[in-house]
């Protein structure tokens, strides 16, 4: 008696085969069921509210629409107010590294955390120490700078 010609990968590919089919026949019939060819235009339209919302429905022509006038829109963004501010601020050493020179200080207005290296510094510093400092933008953003001991 000789062995059968099908190997059990052959019959795994063949029935992934037939459920493929059976998944495209499946998506095939759907789409024949939810055929939206014969809608015709109204079914694609779609409109804007005057808050800016897509809705399906139209706008009700007697409501009356505001009028704008297009001299008082202002194109752009509004320039800044320039505010004389103190260069001079006042903070807290929270960490300070001597062996590599680096360290941060807490603002005491915003507590905010600023960079402040070793050559930044007018006289040296500790953990703990309030200081004066000023800022100065730096390549990874602002650094203290003229730091000294209050």
């Amino acid at each position: 008696m000789g062995r059968s010609q099908e190997s059990f990968s052959k019959k795994e590919k063949e029935k992934k085969k037939q459920k493929k089919r059976e998944e495209k026949l499946k998506k095939k019939a759907e789409r024949k069921e939810h055929n939206l060819k014969g809608d015709g235009l109204d079914s694609m339209i779609a409109y804007v509210d005057e808050y800016g919302n897509v809705t399906d429905t139209p706008p009700d022509p007697t409501v009356k629409k505001e009028e704008i006038d297009a001299e008082s829109i202002v194109l752009g963004v509004p320039k800044k107010e320039h505010i004389e501010e103190d260069p001079i601020r006042k903070g807290k050493v929270d960490f300070y590294n001597d062996d590599k020179g680096f360290g941060f200080i807490i603002d005491a207005a915003s507590n905010e955390k600023h960079f402040v290296h070793v050559s930044g510094l007018e006289e040296p510093i500790q953990e703990g120490d309030k200081v004066t400092y000023e800022l100065e933008k730096g390549m990874k953003g602002l650094n203290a700078v003229r730091v000294k001991h209050i």
